[in-house]
């Protein structure tokens, strides 16, 4: 049986500073080995800091183009943003003027530039990319994320495969559907001659990733790479009860630092790894 190997990362580093406390901790006190930074969030910088300050943290691009701030001002890229600087929240109007306006797709394309651009300012190392809502799974996203981040070095790219055995739940046309976006992403991702993971847990459960949840699938992971990914907070401030007011962000929290989760990953067999010690992952 080929090896189980595991990375443990968080999505929405820079959305807030009890994120970015809940991450810092979570690496430092836990098996979280990577989290994704949102360039242009309200506490980005103060993510910037925290991460200069923890070596051993590997972060990577949370490419934001829906519901969140744009790294250029709306007068740059009006097409596709709000007067606020930011993206609105209608996943199907913001997908068909990706793949269907030239104007919308232009702007997209800048937006991408500016926020690897600002991650290089930030002097940390990109470690891999993803995209906020797993946007990067519309063909136009995906495309355009993969062909700047070739030029900037990108060579690790999640696609969002989570398969339904293990969380001994049952499916769903919509998790089905989702999976045959992935077939996209992958062949995107291969062109590119990046790698990507097999697997990707958090979808299903995401926002609530507990404690007793992560223990038992941490004995149900499927053979190959597999990314298990949270949304940690120390506390839950005004802006993540508006935009996530479902989401158990303490509790996952919990489950990152929990001596539970590390011991059943550790009886288990699987090997912590992050995007650059794990291997090939897939070809795609």
């Amino acid at each position: 049986m080929a090896e189980r190997r595991l990375i443990v990362s968080a999505d929405d580093f820079g959305l807030s500073e009890e994120i970015n406390e809940a991450i810092e901790i979570a690496h430092r006190d836990g098996l979280l080995s990577t989290a994704s930074l949102m360039v242009a969030g309200p506490a980005s910088m103060d993510a910037v800091r925290r991460a200069r300050r923890l070596p051993g943290l590997r972060v990577g691009l949370h490419l934001v183009v829906i519901e969140g701030e744009s790294a250029l001002p709306h007068e740059a890229i009006p097409a596709i943003t709000t007067a606020e600087n930011g993206f609105g929240t209608d996943q199907l109007r913001l997908g068909v003027q990706y793949f269907f306006s030239p104007r919308a797709r232009s702007a997209l394309r800048r937006e991408i530039e500016a926020q690897f651009r600002a991650f290089a300012l930030s002097g940390l190392t990109l470690d891999h990319a993803n995209a906020h809502k797993h946007m990067h799974l519309h063909p136009t996203v995906g495309r355009l994320l993969i062909e700047t981040g070739a030029g900037v070095g990108l060579r690790h790219v999640r696609t969002p495969l989570e398969p339904p055995a293990p969380l001994e739940e049952p499916d769903t046309p919509g998790a089905a559907a989702l999976r045959r976006w992935c077939g996209v992403l992958r062949r995107q991702i291969r062109r590119g001659g990046m790698t990507t993971n097999d697997w990707c847990f958090g979808l299903a459960w995401s926002g609530h990733m507990t404690t007793a949840r992560v223990t038992g699938l941490a004995s149900r992971l499927p053979p190959g790479l597999s990314e298990m990914y949270f949304h940690p907070a120390t506390a839950r401030n005004a802006r993540l009860r508006a935009l996530m007011p479902e989401y158990d962000h303490e509790g996952e929290f919990a489950a990152l630092v929990s001596p539970a989760f590390r011991a059943a990953v550790r009886e288990s067999g699987v090997r912590p790894v992050t995007w650059a010690d794990a291997g090939s992952g897939r070809a795609a």
